[in-house]
């Protein structure tokens, strides 16, 4: 068994995890935060037999593309100077743990 840790992009993760569902896969969702420019993250996680861990990413990556989109850039003292950045958004970062007992109660 493996634990399946994908942080995802906010925007992404309604389409994701519901696509994940319809898979068959539970998946608990938290909200975090980071990166670059502190942009909203979803992190999933499912428990998955070994042999369906490849069929969870595979909807990862087919729900949760990488895009580019212009983004505003935080206000500093040389504000005058700043312009809105484009920048790379979605995609995945997915983790595969090893999981030593599970227990479903």
């Amino acid at each position: 068994m493996k634990l399946i840790i994908a942080i995802v992009n906010d925007d992404d993760a309604p389409i994701i995890t519901d696509s994940l569902r319809d898979a068959g896969f539970s998946v608990t969702k938290l909200s975090s935060s980071g990166g670059f420019l502190k942009l909203g993250n979803t992190t999933l996680i499912s428990g998955v037999e070994d042999e369906k861990v490849k069929d969870l990413i595979n909807i990862i990556e087919r729900e949760g593309r990488s895009r580019t989109q212009i983004a505003p850039v935080t206000p500093s003292f040389f504000e005058a100077l700043q312009a809105p950045v484009e920048v790379t958004v979605g995609g995945a970062t997915v983790f595969v743990l090893d999981v030593d007992q599970f227990v479903k109660l």
